[in-house]
This record gives structure tokens, sequence and C-alpha cells, in this order.
């Protein structure tokens, strides 16, 4: 009989992710029977949404506290799931604060658990080490180093490569033609994010930028990465254009992006950018305590060294921004530099192909 996967994930980047593992899963295992929580990817995926995510993103201490009876929901039901009728394994994406509950749950009921991408113990809260490795059965990876730092605290762990290299290249000519937009024209792109807080956050300071930079430069055209259902104010009012994200990338010149998977998302469109972060005060008070490492951004971290610059809160002005994305459209070193770092980084990510791997990882959990 073919087994039935529990797929999990959390937020749009985790459904994405989600959804490639949940076809390459109907390749390793014919017929398998799949039920998840998840988005728009997994459900366009044609896999059952036992539970939707949408209520469930929060960034940040308070926020997250406003989601906490959704959560507790879901788990319960997923426990009152594991005892009845237990799947035979359990794949879960990112998502880790959540996950580490899922995952004991089904460690508690007999299931073995597939854990793919890893929860950030090299950035903060590497006591958390002991919890997760009694927890999950395998960890894939997608980021080079994670591979030695988790080998070295004990889990059997892979690395798979990452998940984005699995994507089709975007085609310039063609996003820009879809856009409205000529060859030459000078294209900024906005990527606020796709939390409705962290855009709210992110999104007014973007947008006066781009107004300052407008002002200077009258023929830029200015395109923000839009996401279903959220809210841009005073967008009518300035000329920018929403795209899918996917548009926005392939379209722009130089971006605005706040930190998190777009910013490896950019380097691999090979467009130069700076990075803006911003959550509320006491989490941030909070994280500036426990967090171990020196950038935010995914490039930085894998490069080593800052190849993008970084904003961070009270940084995050839209004089200090126009001032950071200005010189990247100039054929200065500023751009040069960056695309040169965006290169050492691609060389890092490993072959396409992460889902089918992780795919192959779950077949032998459950043989």
């Amino acid at each position: 009989m073919p087994p039935t996967v529990y797929v999990s994930a959390g937020e749009p980047s985790g459904d994405r992710y989600a959804a490639g593992v949940a076809l390459a899963l109907r390749r390793a295992m014919p017929g398998v029977r799949l039920e998840a929580m998840g988005g728009p990817a997994l459900a366009g995926a044609d896999v059952a949404l036992r539970h939707r995510m949408e209520r469930l993103q929060a960034l940040g201490l308070v926020e997250a506290a406003d989601t906490l009876p959704a959560h507790l929901r879901i788990l319960a039901d997923l426990r009152r799931w594991f005892r009845a009728e237990p799947p035979e394994l359990v794949v879960l994406v990112d998502y880790p604060g959540f996950h580490a509950r899922v995952a004991r749950a089904a460690r508690t009921a007999g299931i073995p658990v597939l854990q793919y991408v890893a929860p950030q113990l090299w950035a903060w809260g590497r006591w958390r080490a002991r919890r997760w490795r009694q927890s999950v059965d395998r960890l894939a990876v997608i980021l080079p180093f994670e591979e030695p730092f988790f080998r070295a605290l004990g889990f059997p762990v892979q690395f798979v490569g990452h998940p984005l290299l699995d994507g089709a290249a975007p085609d310039r000519p063609a996003a820009r033609a879809t856009l409205g937009l000529g060859a030459t024209t000078p294209v900024l792109g906005l990527f606020p994010g796709s939390r409705p807080r962290e855009i709210a956050r992110l999104w007014p300071g973007f947008r006066d930028a781009a107004a300052i930079l407008r002002r200077d430069a009258p023929a830029l055209h200015v395109v923000v990465a839009g996401v279903p259902g959220a809210s841009y104010p005073g967008l009518e009012r300035t000329g920018i254009t929403v795209a899918a994200p996917e548009l926005a990338r392939a379209a722009a010149d130089a971006a605005l992006a706040k930190s998190g998977t777009t910013t490896l998302e950019l380097a691999l469109t090979d467009t130069p950018h700076v990075v803006a972060y911003r959550m509320p005060r006491l989490t941030y008070a909070v994280a500036r305590r426990v967090v171990d490492v020196p950038w935010v951004g995914l490039v930085n971290l894998l490069a080593g060294h800052a190849v993008v610059p970084e904003l961070l809160q009270d940084e995050v002005t839209p004089a200090r921004l126009a001032e950071g994305v200005r010189p990247l459209f100039e054929r200065g070193a500023g751009a040069a530099g960056q695309r040169a770092g965006f290169a050492a980084v691609r060389a890092q990510l490993g072959a396409p192909g992460a889902a089918d791997r992780v795919a192959a990882t779950a077949r032998e959990l459950v043989s």
C-alpha cells in the first residue's frame, strides 16, 4: 500500500519549497498520499491541505502571541491524527518554532521526521541543538556551511543544494515587455516582504526612497513585488507599478530588499541591492543579545564579508535607502563589486535538484 506523507510549511518561501518536494515525492514514490499544511504553492501542486498557513504568519515576539491559538489548534489536530492514523513520514519545511513541536509530536507517535531547511542554530540558540537532534531522523540543509556545522553537533545531515536553483532562469526582455518597459529604462525593484507586518514596517521607507530617486531621475521606473492581499498605502499617488515578485526581480536594475531569501533570489538574478531589516523594538533588543552572526543578509553570510549594504532598524529611512541604492544604477565599483560577490555565492549553492534529493531521503525513511 502506498505510504502517506504529511508535508508542512508555514510561510511563503517554505510553501514554494514544499511544493517542489511534493512533486518530487510523487516521482520517487508513485501513488504516495500527501496531506499538508501550506498555502497556494502546495495547493497548486494538487496536495490536499489539511491546514492553511495564511493565518499563522508573524514577525516578532508580540505578533507571534497573536497567532498562538491558531498554532495550538493545528498542533492538537496533528497529535490526534498521529495517534489515530499515523502517516508513514512527516516532512517539515523550515518554520522551526512551530515545527519543533510538530516534530516532537511525530516522534512520540513513532513517525519518522525529515526536516528540510535547518533551524538557524548557527545564528542563535545553539542550546536548542539537543532537543532538535532528538526530534528529527534526518536533516536536509540548503546552505553549504550548515552540513559541517550540524554534523559536529551530532545530526544526521545532508546538504541537498539550494531549491532556488531549481527555478527557471528569469527572462529579462520578456519581463520588461510584460511590464511595458523598454530595454534601456532604468528600473528600481522594491521587495518589502510577504508578511503583512514586515510590509507595514518597510513599505513606507521604500516608497519614499523611490520618490526621492524619481525626483532626481524622472525616467526611473519603480516596481514593487506585490503579494496577494497585501496593502501598499499611498501607492496610487506614486506611479509605482505592482508586479509579481519574479517579474520584479527579472526587470530590476537595482533593488531595495528585506533580508531573507529575497537577497539570495536577487543575487541569482545578478541584481545589485541594499538590504533593509526592521522588527519590533523589544524583539530587536532580545535579538542583539542572542544573535551570533555579523550580517542579516544571506548573501553576506555566504560570502563571509559585506557584499551588500545592510540598513537596520532606525537606519531604515528614505534618505539612507535612496543614498544606498543610487550608486547601483551607475557603472561604478558598487554594482560591479556586488556582482563579483554574487558569482562567488552562486558557486557555493550546489547543483539543481534539491527537491529530488529530499524525496530520495524520504523514500529511504519510509522503506
